[in-house]
């Protein structure tokens, strides 16, 4: 599982309980280590380990820039002070967690200790005022269940942001001159969100999969991995090609300081090594490195976000949305010629020849069954999106490469959304609800959310810890 670091900021008011505030500050820490968080404290900035005095703001942020947090709890002890608050979140430009423990009944004689509730309130639009995007988990016990369910996507929304914000992918190849609709604007992908390309020539490839046959550590390594998790039906020199195309890949994505990659699948490739990619793909998927296909930098973008998104836990798949299901009114094939994850897979993927193609090196197999998320980044014109939304796993006939068949509320309405675009007919999926975390991170990515069915409210509900 990835690791996300938060910077814990209890806060108070003086005119309230400061005791009542020193305890919460203690309450609180305490639930998040018995959470397992990793979590960076203020106990040395002052006597009472909180936050109140400007004097502090510039302390704290330079302590959690050396410790490297990723996000921000603003946790609310009392009412708290809204605008040393709003100056740490501004400082810092990092995710930002509003909470405030339950106030507790009043006295006996009418007097209110912490007034967190109200406090909550102040900050919030203090935040607005900085323009400070952040996210609010409900004002709850410590003991309460929607606790320890928002602190934890909150961290999986600080991973979507933090990968979003540092993400380079290895261009292998130039996009396959038929696929127009893979074609992305480099120039703007760094300007607008600091995404950033390596291209290599296949030329390059080609020469570190011959390295790779030569030194040949890697190259075993990798032909152990087939030769456990997946039905060999290919020439032994074959598998030895997709061995060494993937220990190849991931020299280079490594040697470039990328996340993912993008390759040319066809047909330079064939030409030069006679295989397809798609297993070497499967392999470093598996890995948590993704590959996509026919160059589609958008797709490689839309999976290190859902990667993210799941915190590691699951893999994801990259795929086609391809046919409509011949018997279900809202069925849709989602299909690959090979490159899913061997984990993804309901039984043992047979490494064989993809649908429509002549050379060997795919995987076939269905996927396993359950709920997934479907999601997919891209842009043109200036103007960048999400579309995500929830399917669930159907029977349908049998297929080529490796495909699932899934199960939306309404396939026209999301058949119009993929055609009227941004979108083209690639998606990635993840077998676990992250639509909730997705939509949440987009304020922070500075990406428009696009639900393709009409779960809005519901999802908002949900971050509300309803």
């Amino acid at each position: 599982m990835k690791k996300i670091k938060l910077g814990y900021v209890p806060t108070r008011r003086s005119i309230f309980s400061a005791p009542d505030a020193v305890k919460y500050r203690g309450l609180t820490a305490d639930r998040l280590t018995e959470l397992g968080i990793d979590f960076v404290d203020i106990t040395d900035i002052n006597e009472e380990g909180l936050l109140y005095d400007d004097q502090d703001v510039e302390k704290i942020a330079e302590k959690f820039e050396k410790e490297g947090v990723d996000g921000l709890m603003l946790a609310h002890c009392n009412f708290g002070t809204e605008y040393v608050c709003a100056r740490l979140a501004k400082r810092l430009g990092l995710p930002v967690l509003l909470w405030g423990p339950l106030d507790e009944r009043p006295e006996p004689n009418g007097e209110r200790l912490r007034d967190t509730q109200c406090g909550l309130f102040a900050t919030g639009k203090v935040l607005r005022r900085f323009r400070v995007p952040f996210t609010y988990l409900t004002n709850c016990r410590l003991s309460d269940p929607v606790f320890e369910r928002g602190v934890r996507d909150f961290l999986a929304v600080c991973n979507v942001a933090k990968t979003f914000k540092n993400i380079r992918i290895l261009q292998i190849s130039t996009r396959p001159f038929d696929f127009w609709t893979t074609m992305c604007n480099e120039g703007e992908l760094l300007e607008k969100f600091n995404i950033q390309l390596s291209p290599i020539p296949m030329t390059e490839l080609i020469e570190e999969i011959k390295a790779v046959k030569e030194e040949k550590t890697k190259l075993n390594e990798m032909l152990d991995v087939i030769h456990e998790t997946m039905e060999v039906q290919i020439k032994e020199n074959e598998v030895e090609n997709v061995a060494a195309l993937a220990a190849a890949m991931k020299n280079l994505v490594e040697k470039y300081g990328c996340q993912a990659a993008a390759i040319q699948c066809w047909n330079a490739l064939q030409t030069e090594i006679g295989i397809m990619p798609c297993a070497a793909n499967a392999i470093l998927n598996e890995e948590g490195i993704p590959v996509v296909c026919e160059t589609d930098i958008h797709g490689a973008v839309t999976a290190l976000l859902v990667e993210a998104a799941g915190m590691g836990e699951v893999r994801s798949f990259f795929a086609d949305w391809t046919i409509r299901h011949p018997d279900l009114d809202n069925g849709e094939l989602l299909q690959h010629c090979g490159p899913w994850p061997v984990s993804v897979a309901a039984e043992k993927p047979k490494l064989t020849y993809p649908l429509a193609f002549d050379h060997p090196g795919s995987l076939t197999a269905e996927a396993k069954h359950g709920d997934v998320t479907l999601c997919r980044f891209d842009g043109d014109n200036g103007e960048y999106s999400l579309l995500l939304g929830r399917a669930k796993s159907v029977d349908g006939p049998k297929g080529m490469g490796t495909y699932l068949w899934v199960e939306v509320e309404n396939i026209k309405r999301l058949e119009a959304k993929i055609v009227e675009g941004p979108y083209i007919h690639h998606c990635v999926g993840i077998h676990k609800d992250v639509v909730p975390v997705l939509y949440e991170a987009c304020k922070y990515i500075g990406v428009a959310p696009d639900l393709y069915d009409p779960i809005e409210e519901e999802v908002k509900a949900y971050l509300r810890g309803e």
